[in-house]
């Protein structure tokens, strides 16, 4: 072997540090940059080390190769790294980390690459030419997004990395069908609006005064219904950029619950008896954003008016909890929803009966609003319903 010379350690660090800046430079997070360091070095390390060993005196002094002699050091690093990690020699996977065998099963190694990662869009990237990433749809779970990247080693040595995308997926769907479900909420009381204003202008219906107040009930109607989704809409913005500080202040639950359902009541003219709010422990405090608790309140006890039986009351409970918690009830006695509409109930522009939902005036965003209001004050949000007799939606929330 010979004498030690430190600078073999010169070509790796450059290297590495050569691909971890280079990834820094194309707009990678740093975390993103520990496999370019490693292979960086790697390959730096394996050219140098190659060179050598291949000269006469290496030759002739028969010397292993310096890769096997980091296999140990190199395999525990390749482990510290979540995303799964191949090392190819020949196409052949000779090292594969923790979370890879847990993705491909642990009889990878020593297979051809190829039936490692069994998928017709990666065959050609494992063993051909290099190239930017791909995305590879279906491995370990139907529904799993993945990105393959393939780094050159040198000496037919490969880094192959599969990175999970899916969430990145998930959130781009999300924000394609929250823009597509709000501009088809928009246009449709849009639509009816435009359509009345021209049979009012191009047509005799204007000049019945019974015809055009009836015109005129229809297109306010939209309007509002068009402003308050709007509304909706700006609400949900500023909750989810609020999202990350939890509100510290000291809310009085007793106070806010009987100022709510008193602004409610004012609206209802007849029908005012139908709220009930039971008994609170004036001492109950919450640490809260009042404006947004008002806001939750109000959609709970409006969703349990429009959707309760004529009629019926709708009781708002408030009462202290396990664990430091205040729990916020609000219970309505109506049709009840079917137990597999329960958990999409709060995703945006969801509904149960779509028809029945726009004839009362909903949104689609109201529970929407509820959970990112939950969510924020760092509380818990239940829904409970049984078919013909109603629904009960709780919110858990932090005592002050």
């Amino acid at each position: 072997m010979g004498e030690w010379d430190p600078y073999r350690l010169v070509p790796a660090l450059i290297g590495g540090v050569a691909a971890a800046a280079i990834s820094l430079l194309l707009g990678a997070p740093l975390l993103a940059t520990l496999p370019a360091l490693l292979c960086g070095g790697a390959a730096a390390w394996l050219l140098y080390t190659d060179r050598s060993a291949s000269s006469p005196l290496a030759m002739a002094n028969d010397q292993p190769d310096p890769f096997d002699l980091t296999r140990p050091m190199l395999a525990t690093l390749m482990d510290t790294f979540d995303d799964p990690l191949l090392l190819t020699e020949q196409h052949q996977v000779t090292m594969a980390n923790e979370a890879a065998r847990g993705l491909l099963g642990v009889h990878i190694v020593g297979e051809n690459v190829r039936l490692a990662i069994r998928h017709p869009a990666a065959a050609e990237r494992l063993t051909g030419a290099n190239g930017g990433p791909i995305e590879l749809v279906g491995i370990g779970e139907a529904d799993r997004h993945w990105e393959l990247n393939v780094h050159d080693l040198g000496q037919n040595r490969r880094l192959v990395r599969l990175s999970d995308r899916t969430s990145r997926y998930v959130a781009e769907k999300m924000r394609v069908d929250f823009v597509a479900n709000a501009s088809h909420e928009l246009r449709t009381p849009l639509a009816t609006l435009i359509g009345f204003i021209e049979t009012l202008e191009d047509s005799k219906a204007g000049d019945d005064a019974h015809t055009r107040q009836r015109f005129l009930g229809i297109m306010s109607d939209e309007a509002r219904r068009m402003r308050q989704l709007i509304d909706d809409l700006i609400s949900l913005s500023r909750i989810e950029a609020d999202k990350f500080s939890p509100p510290d202040r000291a809310v009085a639950v007793a106070e806010f619950v009987d100022e709510v359902a008193e602004a409610i009541r004012r609206s209802m003219g007849n029908d005012q008896n139908r709220i009930q709010v039971e008994p609170i422990d004036r001492s109950l405090e919450v640490k809260g954003d009042p404006p947004q608790l008002s806001q939750l309140l109000h959609n709970l006890i409006g969703n349990a008016l429009k959707y309760g039986r004529a009629a019926t009351p709708v009781i708002v409970r408030a009462e202290a909890a396990e664990s430091g918690m205040v729990k916020l009830s609000v219970m309505d006695q109506g049709d009840g929803i079917p137990p597999e509409h329960v958990p999409r109930l709060t995703e945006r522009f969801y509904r149960v009966d779509p028809s029945r939902s726009r004839a009362i005036g909903g949104t689609g965003l109201g529970l929407a609003i509820v959970k990112h209001i939950v969510e924020r004050h760092r509380g818990e949000l239940e829904i409970r319903s049984e078919l013909g007799v109603g629904t009960t939606v709780s919110v858990l929330l932090p005592a002050s």
